[in-house]
This record gives C-alpha cells, structure tokens and sequence, in this order.
C-alpha cells in the first residue's frame, strides 16, 4: 500500500541538490509526483509531493531531516484525503503600485470573496517609463461553483484604484 507526503525543503542552494533529494525518494521507492521550487536570495525553497510504499515512509522521512544532510530543513507531512469540493479555477493577474502589506490585502481580498488560493508567485519589477517598483502577482484561485468572477474582481479592485486585474477560467 502506499502513501503520500508532502514535504517542504529549505537550505543553501547548490548545483545538484534537487538531484539528491531525487535520488533519495528513489532509493526509499518514492516517486515524485508534483513540485514547486524556487532559488531566493540564495536560498534552495521548495515543496514536494510524493507516493511511496507505507512501510517506506519513516525510513525516508529520517534520512530526508537527518542532522548534516547538506543544511537543508525538512518538513514532511503525511497527506490527509481530503473530500472532494465543487470549486471553480480561475487564474489571477494583479499588477500595480508596490506598497508594504500588498500581499496581507490582495490574501485578505481573495479570502473575502471565498477564494482560496491554490498557487501564488509575486515579484517587484520596474515600471517602464518611470523605473518605479511594481507589483506583478500571478496565482490559481479557487472559489465556490456558485460565486460569480465579479465578486473575486471586485474584492481586489477595492484595494486601490492603481491595481490592474484580470482573471481568467
């Protein structure tokens, strides 16, 4: 029989080490289901999903967050079923004027209008003619069958008048 673990994976980054993480799955039985990685400011981040035999999944777990194993800290969470909800995906862009707490307000807006967001990937880039720091965030937003897209637009619009959205099934 077989389970599933999610883990998180942080540390230095270096040439190689989503290989090793690879090959450790691998050596336990695992296989590598989906993944999200980043390199940030140095730092290897990512989060990982993954099968492996029952029997197989302390074994791993122990070996993935032994004492030395290249600085990386890993959290391992066994994967709960979870029953099923009816939820429309949508894809989110928001573009606008860089401000502390943009992230608290644009989760807070999503949140409001009963969204949940399922993946997120925000940035800083400058603003064409004036090199000014923009907002540029980019996301997968579930929200309930029966909640219209204006909802989840108009919550976000309410945050300022300079944010841009545009949202898509």
């Amino acid at each position: 029989m077989n389970s599933y673990l999610v883990m998180t994976v942080l540390g230095p980054d270096r040439p190689g080490l989503v290989s090793s993480l690879a090959a450790t799955v691998a050596s336990h039985g695992g296989n590598w289901l989906e993944s999200r990685m980043a390199r940030l400011a140095g730092q290897f981040a990512g989060i990982v999903r993954i099968e492996c035999p029952t029997a197989s999944l302390d074994p791993l777990i122990n070996e993935l967050q032994a004492p030395g194993n290249s600085g990386l800290t890993v959290l391992a969470v066994r994967e709960a079923a979870a029953a099923p909800v009816a939820r429309r995906i949508l894809v989110v862009d928001v573009v606008g004027n860089d401000r502390p707490g943009i992230v608290r307000e644009l989760s807070a807006a999503v949140a409001s209008a009963g969204g949940n967001i399922e993946e997120l990937t925000t940035g800083l880039e400058s603003a064409p003619m004036s090199g000014h720091p923009m907002f540029r965030a980019h996301g997968i937003v579930s929200i309930p069958e029966n909640t219209e897209t204006d909802v989840l637009t108009a919550a976000i619009e309410c945050l300022g008048g300079d944010l841009t959205v545009d949202i898509s099934l």
